[in-house]
């Protein structure tokens, strides 16, 4: 059996909130308890939002916590050329295309929802012949390249991957991915080599990763891992997907609907045993 290795990935894009607090503090409880290792990983490949002052105050606020790491610490906006190699070999297979489409005209071509809720893409510019696509390029147009789904799962066959929960000693099940959900993804963003289904295989894989700890709301994502690790010959982890720390409207916690950070309740005189109390972890 290899060498239990878990990571917390959090996004430098903000503070950190309870449901991090819980992620974190059950990703760290359970390496521990598998005599394995917790590994932090920064995932900031998106250059808007990701901001150093937030990686720092992640780092400080984990510490406050109680949790320690090796370093260094992985950070993704230092590998875009590990994300952009293993992007070509999907290219090599001709198994992305250049898609120019904004959001507004992704949202009046979907074909539906994605399993997050989101447009799903309708494949506009998966009809573009070889001029079209040549002439937009050499003028500059912003360009993000998508996956060729159904080539791409016909290569692949069948996928499947093991989950055991609630916790990563229980069970292990298998179950079947559908990454038809999820249609055409975008595997490179614009103005970056990489996206965060892209990158997330790639690091889990140079990491070790032997079981991803993530919350329920991941779960759907995992076709999308399962289908990019067959392709590129990754291996795969065990998966467990934990419960959701909920606000008082028994919703997700979120940094964009403006969630209590840990900083903010750390200035209201609460202590990392009262936010580890209050997560289930004391």
């Amino acid at each position: 059996m290899p060498h239990p290795i878990l990571r917390f990935a959090p996004s430098p894009n903000g503070h950190l909130h309870l449901g991090h607090a819980y992620s974190a503090l059950y990703t760290h409880f359970w390496a521990g308890r598998l005599g394995g290792t917790f590994l932090l990983r920064l995932e900031d490949t998106d250059p808007t939002r990701c901001k150093p002052e937030f990686a720092d105050a992640i780092m400080e606020d984990l510490h406050w916590l109680g949790l320690a790491w090796p370093e260094p610490v992985m950070v993704q906006s230092e590998r875009f050329d590990i994300y952009a190699a293993a992007a070509q070999r999907l290219h090599a297979h001709d198994l992305l295309y250049p898609c120019f489409c904004s959001r507004t005209e992704v949202h009046e071509h979907a074909i539906g929802a994605d399993p997050d809720g989101a447009p799903l893409y309708g494949g506009t510019c998966r009809h573009l012949s070889p001029s079209e696509i040549d002439e937009r390029l050499g003028r500059g147009d912003p360009v993000q390249y998508r996956l060729r789904g159904a080539e791409a799962r016909a290569l692949a066959g069948p996928l499947s991957f093991t989950v055991a929960g609630p916790t990563p000693l229980d069970r292990p099940q298998i179950r079947y991915a559908r990454p038809e959900l999820w249609g055409d993804v975008i595997i490179q963003r614009k103005g970056t080599p990489t996206s965060y289904h892209l990158a997330v295989v790639v690091d889990d894989a140079a990491q070790g990763i032997t079981h991803v700890t993530r919350g329920r709301d991941m779960e759907p994502s995992t076709d999308i891992h399962v289908l990019l690790q067959m392709l590129l010959g990754l291996a795969q982890p065990l998966y467990t997907f934990h419960r959701l720390i909920l606000d008082a409207e028994g919703k997700k916690l979120s940094k964009s609907k403006g969630s209590p950070t840990l900083r903010s309740l750390r200035q209201d005189g609460w202590s990392a045993e009262a936010i580890r109390r209050e997560v289930g972890f004391d």
